[in-house]
Order: structure tokens, then sequence, then C-alpha cells
């Protein structure tokens, strides 16, 4: 157990002949109980300041470990947020796809539509050309024909002409 102030002042020595001046280790012992309180004392507010700066230390310890987890979940975080976005663009691309398939099956589809049309536009025109050179061949023959002059005898032409007949 270690010594305190109060037992360096209690304590008493036995007296011998010609031992030391009374007064000077009274003096002595006065002298080592001051500078021991002010020892004690000191080791007190050390030993204060220690716990204070071990509560500071642990705070900073809890602190650090807190953010550590944070970091951890952040990154978890901005992990699962890449990964959604990375399927949901994905899932756009497909779908953007799927609207350009068909967009491209209708245009396709409208495409063999006028196509079809076009060929049928064709092929009316062309009946229609040859029905009307035909008409105009039928014409241009019976213009050719004699018969004409004897009409034009008659006088059946000039009727004609004029929208009579």
């Amino acid at each position: 157990m270690p010594l305190t102030p109060l037992d360096i002042h209690n304590k008493e020595f036995a007296r011998r002949f010609r031992g030391y001046d009374e007064d000077e280790v009274n003096e002595f012992l006065d002298q080592v109980i001051k500078d021991y309180e002010i020892v004690i004392r000191e080791n007190k507010e050390l030993h204060n300041q220690l716990l204070s700066i071990q509560e500071r230390l642990n705070h900073f310890v809890h602190i650090e470990e807190t953010l550590s987890k944070t970091i951890i979940v952040a990154q978890e975080a901005a992990d699962e947020v890449k990964s959604n976005a990375k399927k949901e663009s994905q899932l756009i691309i497909k779908e953007s796809e799927k609207n350009a398939d068909r967009i491209i099956n209708e245009a396709l589809s409208k495409s063999r539509k006028v196509s079809i049309e076009t060929e049928e536009l064709r092929k009316q025109a062309s009946i229609y050309r040859t029905r009307f050179r035909t008409l105009l061949e039928a014409q241009l023959e019976l213009l050719s024909q004699d018969d004409w002059d004897a009409l034009d005898s008659r006088g059946e032409i000039r009727e004609v002409r004029e929208g009579v007949i």
C-alpha cells in the first residue's frame, strides 16, 4: 500500500543518542509532504485527463466504426443503384429494339402495300392505255373507211360536227 502524506506526517522515529536534528528532520518531512501532495494531486489530474482522453478516444473510435459501416452501406447502396440502373437501361434498350422492330415491320408492311397498289395502278393504266389505243385505232379505222365519203355527200358529217346526231 502506497504512503500517503498523512502517513509521512504522522511518522514517528525512535530517538537515539546523537540522532539527527529533530527540527531539520521535521522540516525535511514537511517539504517531502508538500512535494508528495503535489505529486499525488498531479497524478490525480493526469489520471482524470487520461480518463477524459480515453473517453474521447472511445468516442472517436465509435465514430470511426460508424463511418466505416456507413461507407460500407453507402458502397452497397451505390452498387445496388448501379446494378438497378444497368438493368433498367437494358430493359429500355430491349423495349427500344422491340419498338424499332415494330416500326420497321409496319414500314415494310406499308411499303409492300404501296408497292402492290402501285403495281395494281400500273396494270390498270396499262389496261386503260390498251383499251384507249384499241378505241382510237377502231375510230381511225372507221375514219379511213370509204363510208365517210358517202356520209359526207348526204350531209350527215356536218350534222355530226354540229352535234345534231
